[in-house]
């Protein structure tokens, strides 16, 4: 359906729906005030979210338009449907798409329209919109226009469809009614009232459901009289369903439709009665097991890999390894789409193969078989044994293959992986792997591979080399892999970087994401950020274009810890908040912590304490319990830094401490050399120089391996700082020479505001403006609130100016070649121009150019013109030289 209806001349009447109408309210309220707004409304099909929209539409006292989904899904069909809708006339309605497709969004489009008066503009099944338009329109409701106060949304969508994040949108969902209310309904839908038993017949069926009783009153009155109604007779059968869930069911990919039908086989309940065939309208919404759905998915040949989806979109419930529908009447509708050979009936003379167990046959009465009261494990309620089953695994679970049990193992130990103890998910994907090496390899080695990502996770090397297993290893990608995980993991660093350097060079030829996951891996082992940041970048595309939403935000984890080792911390600030929608919208907290503690040292670096500490704070909620040793290390050191930005010196070294000591107590494997810098700093600050001469000169055997490109640099630095008398001079400069070849900005800034210090208090605080100056403009940067304060104090003590040019002739002071990369940014020439011109490198001339920046006080090239034409301008009289000749 597509363009407009105007609200009918009578609303329709509405039941058990008092809080969905008063939001209604408050929002008329809003265009009233000259307050634009957004409502979304969602439900389950049939539950009266379009009869809603009529009533908002009918109610509202100034213009009113209603708009349903477009029949044809192109791009931008919905917003040309918007715009045939608003417009007075055909001229318009071009106008306005027009606008709508332009720079003004569909914001311009609707004030063009409305003229900014009091406007309700109600939208149906914004989840059968095309992309474009939900796109267009989430930028319209996101970015409102300077006229649009008067133009409020009421948006209806499917109770699965995840909706746009829009400011101080309110969302109200559709529930089921009461008895009175469907009692009322049944009055209205009924010329005729139904004989008591019938009506309380289809109350009992309907369940609260408007829809449903709808459709079961509609076939009622299609069929025989209300009083001839057979006792056995279900109300509410497939045809009622499919009228009323058949949109939502048939709207799936076939994938979704029959993996949904599967979980319904799976779970349904034998129970009937004579005349009821076997069937959906039989189907309860018990829980089911994983193994249940595993096996069920492989005797019916159905692919498992839209199950996370479905778990992500709602429309089933997962708890540990147990799935259910929610909403019953969806599971009956699913099951009810099934080919009927699925539970026609399974008999075989082989109790293993019997994965769907064969209907019984229908009881000569009409009776209900109830369940036990509380919460049953359903392999016991269909296990053939009895007490003996119970101290061991049922029968049912020990005559399933091994590739069965072991998939299922898998699905736990990935569950587990996402949001549970992370050794406990390294013990259930070692078992998966041992049932699945014999038949599925290929998935025994990713069960293997993503055991030591837990045992990663968890900071234990003795799991990480139990995943890899002690074995001859295959050749190829994965066998270098292997091979050189268990070399790094056992130092033998020359062996694990022969090994690891072919996985990382065939990055190229892998289309995988989960292989694509590990060449990331290799790359960050060896410390090679570049690599390892474009192989989860590919990662992360490879797993959307594929839509494997489950590893969406592990690729996501993967990404924003790589760009935060590189040193790019607004990219993996970006990468970390993307990665935490992801996890919580898939229910993986471990991930989630692991990027909140990301996000955590990302904060320290700008200096924002409060949310150094927010980030911090859910991350160790989660790390703490579930063992993620990674993560809590992340999270500390995120808080010391912040603690010594704050001038708590003491504090961020007592809080470091732990975290650079070697075993089990101690901080993750992997991360405790990355930390040893930072505990030196506070170390020395506060007084514990023999602890930071210790981790210091570790430090110095672990840097020269080249896992980490900064780690010369910041020895350097340590050296520097643990020094007496003249000597740390000597170790700034070194320090600083090795920054300018490793990349690292913030770190290299701060070496430079340890050495201006240094030399402010050695009484050289001329020396000290340049290095100082040099720190300040790159903290400013990289918007380090806290460091640039820190760096400006400094700079102000030995009476700098901490911005703004004073002095021209400063230009004079700078060395020939930073004269002549000046004078060539400044007539317009780029770093690579310059670079080729005074053969030099570009890194080379940006260095320079920093340098430049720092010692005139300027922060970009665009200012430097002036400053050269100043100073030009000052030094012309006193030589006599012509300016053009001066310049050349």
């Amino acid at each position: 359906m597509s363009g407009s209806t105007q609200a009918a001349a009578t609303g329709p009447r509405l039941y058990d729906r008092t809080a969905e109408l008063a939001a209604v309210t408050r929002l008329s309220a809003r265009a009233g005030a000259g307050a634009g707004g957004v409502l979304f409304v969602t439900g389950d099909p049939g539950e009266g979210r379009t009869a809603l929209l009529s009533r908002a539409a009918h109610d509202f006292p100034g213009s009113a338009h209603r708009i349903a989904a477009p029949a044809h899904r192109g791009a931008w069909s919905g917003v040309r449907a918007l715009c045939a809708a608003l417009a007075p006339h055909p001229s318009a309605g071009r106008r306005a798409l027009r606008l709508a497709r332009g720079e003004d969004g569909v914001t311009a489009a609707v004030d063009g329209l409305t003229g900014g008066l009091p406007v309700l503009i109600c939208l149906d099944d914004l989840h059968l919109w095309d992309a474009h338009s939900r796109a267009a329109l989430t930028t319209a409701w996101r970015e409102p226009g300077p006229r649009s106060g008067g133009t409020v949304w009421l948006v209806s969508a499917a109770r699965h469809h995840r909706l746009p994040e829009v400011p101080e949108a309110e969302t109200v969902r559709l529930g089921r009614l009461s008895r009175d209310g469907a009692r009322a309904l049944l009055g209205d839908l009924c010329a005729v009232p139904p004989p008591a038993g019938v009506a309380e017949r289809l109350l009992d069926a309907a369940a609260g459901h408007p829809g449903v009783l709808a459709a079961a009153v509609r076939r009622l009155a299609a069929g025989p009289a209300h009083g001839s109604v057979p006792p056995s007779r279900p109300l509410v059968d497939g045809a009622v369903l499919a009228e009323v869930y058949g949109g939502l069911v048939d709207g799936l990919p076939v994938d979704s439709r029959r993996l949904l039908a599967v979980v319904a086989l799976a779970g349904r309940c034998d129970e009937g009665s004579q005349a009821l065939p076997p069937g959906p309208e039989v189907f309860q919404a018990y829980e089911v097991t994983l193994g249940a759905v595993l096996a069920a998915a492989r005797a019916t040949r159905t692919s498992v890999e839209p199950l996370d989806g479905l778990i992500t979109d709602g429309l089933l419930c997962r708890r540990g390894d147990a799935l259910r529908f929610e909403d019953s009447f969806l599971g009956r509708a699913a099951l009810a789409s099934a080919p009927a050979s699925w539970y026609a009936g399974h008999e075989r003379a082989d109790a293993s193969d019997r994965t769907l167990p064969a209907r019984p046959a229908p009881p000569p009465l009409s009776v209900s078989v109830a369940r036990p009261p509380g919460p049953v494990d359903p392999a016991l309620v269909r296990s053939e044994g009895h007490r003996a089953d119970r101290l061991g695994p049922p029968a049912s679970v020990r005559a399933l293959a091994p590739v069965v049990r072991g998939r299922s193992q898998l699905v736990r130990g990935l569950a587990a992986l996402g949001g549970g103890p992370v050794m406990e998910a390294h013990e259930v994907l070692l078992q998966a792997a041992e049932l699945l090496v014999e038949r599925e390899p290929a998935e025994a080695s990713d069960a293997r591979f993503l055991a030591m990502e837990a045992a990663w996770a968890g900071g234990d090397v003795a799991a990480c080399l139990a995943a890899l297993g002690s074995g001859t290893v295959p050749r190829g990608t994965e066998g270098d892999f292997v091979e050189g995980m268990r070399a790094a993991l056992t130092v033998r660093l020359d062996q694990a970087r022969s090994a690891l350097a072919r996985v990382v060079a065939r990055d190229g030829e892998q289309d995988d994401p989960r292989l694509l996951l590990r060449a990331g891996s290799a790359a960050l082992v060896l410390g090679d950020t570049v690599a390892a940041s474009r192989i989860h970048a590919r990662a992360l595309a490879r797993a959307r274009a594929e839509h494997r939403t489950a590893l969406v935000p592990r690729a996501l984890e993967h990404l924003a810890y790589a760009e935060l080792r590189a040193g790019r911390y607004s990219r993996a600030a970006r990468a970390a908040r993307e990665g935490l929608r992801a996890a919580e919208l898939t229910g993986q907290c471990n991930i989630a912590a692991h990027q909140h503690a990301v996000l955590a040292l990302v904060a320290s670096v700008a200096g924002d304490g409060p949310t150094v500490t927010e980030h911090a704070g859910r991350a160790l909620d989660t790390a703490l319990p579930h063992g993620l040793v990674q993560a809590a290390t992340l999270a500390e050191w995120a808080l010391s830094r912040a603690e010594f930005g704050r001038g708590l010196a003491a504090q961020a070294a007592a809080r470091l401490a732990p975290l650079v000591r070697p075993g089990p107590r101690g901080g993750h494997f992997a991360l405790r050399m990355l930390v040893v810098p930072c505990f030196v700093e506070a170390a020395v600050a506060s007084g514990r120089r023999a602890e930071a001469r210790v981790a210091a000169e570790e430090y110095a055997v672990w840097a020269v391996q080249g896992i980490d490109g900064s780690a010369p640099a910041q020895l350097a630095r340590c050296r520097a700082l643990l020094a007496r008398g003249e000597e740390p001079g000597y170790w700034f400069g070194e320090a600083v020479r090795r920054h300018d070849s490793c990349g690292n900005d913030f770190e290299r800034a701060r070496t430079l505001l340890a050495y201006g210090t240094w030399l402010r208090r050695r009484r050289r605080p001329g020396d000290a403006r340049g290095p100082l100056s040099d720190a300040l403009v790159t903290f400013e940067r990289a918007a380090a609130d806290g460091w640039a304060e820190h760096a400006r104090s400094e700079l102000r003590a030995t009476g700098g100016t901490t911005g703004g040019v004073t002095d021209p002739a400063a230009l004079g002071r700078l060395t020939p070649q930073q004269q002549r990369i000046a004078r060539l940014v400044a007539g317009g020439a780029t770093n690579r121009e310059v670079a080729d011109r005074l053969t030099l490198s570009p890194r080379t001339v940006d260095h320079h150019l920093r340098s430049v920046f720092a010692r005139l006080g300027i922060r970009s090239r665009v200012e430097l013109p002036a400053v050269v034409g100043l100073w030009d301008a000052q030094r012309e009289p006193d030589t006599g030289v012509p300016a053009r000749h001066a310049r050349a």
